[in-house]
C-alpha cells in the first residue's frame, strides 16, 4: 500500500519526460517535412479533425499547405527554443523558436518565428491540434529588418509582425498600447506562480493568437 503513490508518482513523472520529448519530436518532424515538402506527414501531425479555413480535415490542411509552400522553393527550418506547458496528462502549449531561410525567386529571405502550438494526445501519440505563427521579421539578405514593417516578403506589401502582439509583456515592458508602464523598481511575485504555467503567463491567455494573413 505504501508503494503505490510512490510507483504512481514515478510512472506520472516518466510519462512527463517521454511526453515532453514526443513533443520535441513533434516539432522537429514538422521542420524537416515542410523543408522536404513532404505534405502528407506534415499533415499526419495534426489531429485528423484539424479546423482549417477551407473545413476541417488533414485533406482541407493539405491544401492549405499546398498553396502556402509553393510561394518559395527551397527552405529551411532550424527550431530553436521549445518550452512546454502541460494541461493535463494529454494536453499541452508550446512556444517553438524557429529561424526560417526560403529561396523567393531570385531573393534569399530570412525569417523568424514563434510558433504557438494546441498538443493534444490520442490514443497514445501526440499531435497538433493548432499551430499559429508569430513572425518576428521576413527579409531578404540585402535588406535589414529594421523599423515597424518587418514583413518585407519580396513583391508584398510591408507588415508589421504580430511576434509581439502575441507576447503582451513587451507592450508593458516600453509602456505601449496605453497599459501602465513598466516599474523596474517592483518584484511581481505572480511570477514565481506562473513558472508551472510560463506560455499562459507570456501570452496573457490560454488561447492561440490569431493566424498571420500568410500560413506555413
Amino acid at each position: 500500500m505504501t508503494d503505490q503513490p510512490l510507483a504512481a508518482t514515478l510512472v506520472e513523472r516518466l510519462d512527463r519526460m517521454e511526453s515532453t520529448e514526443a513533443l520535441r519530436q513533434l516539432a522537429f518532424t514538422y521542420a524537416l517535412a515542410v523543408d522536404a515538402r513532404d505534405l502528407d506527414l506534415l499533415v499526419s501531425l495534426y489531429v485528423d479533425d484539424v479546423r482549417t479555413a477551407d473545413g476541417p480535415g488533414r485533406a482541407a490542411l493539405k491544401a492549405v499547405f499546398d498553396k502556402s509552400l509553393r510561394q518559395f522553393t527551397t527552405s529551411s527550418h532550424l527550431v530553436s527554443n521549445h518550452l512546454i506547458e502541460f494541461i493535463d496528462p494529454d494536453n499541452a502549449f508550446g512556444l517553438v523558436s524557429c529561424r526560417i531561410e526560403h529561396e523567393v525567386g531570385s531573393e534569399w529571405v530570412t525569417m523568424v518565428s514563434l510558433y504557438h502550438d494546441r498538443y493534444e494526445r490520442r490514443a497514445g501519440r501526440w499531435y497538433f491540434r493548432g499551430r499559429i505563427p508569430a513572425r518576428l521579421y521576413a527579409t531578404a539578405e540585402d535588406d535589414l529588418p529594421l523599423g515597424d514593417n518587418k514583413l518585407r516578403w519580396p513583391g508584398g506589401t510591408p507588415m508589421v509582425g504580430n511576434f509581439h502582439d502575441s507576447l503582451p509583456s513587451w507592450s508593458a515592458f516600453w509602456g505601449e498600447g496605453g497599459g501602465a508602464a513598466y516599474d523596474a523598481a517592483a518584484y511581481d511575485v505572480a511570477a514565481d506562480a506562473a513558472r508551472d504555467t510560463p506560455i499562459t503567463r507570456l501570452r496573457g491567455t490560454p488561447r492561440l493568437p490569431p493566424a498571420p494573413p500568410f500560413f506555413f
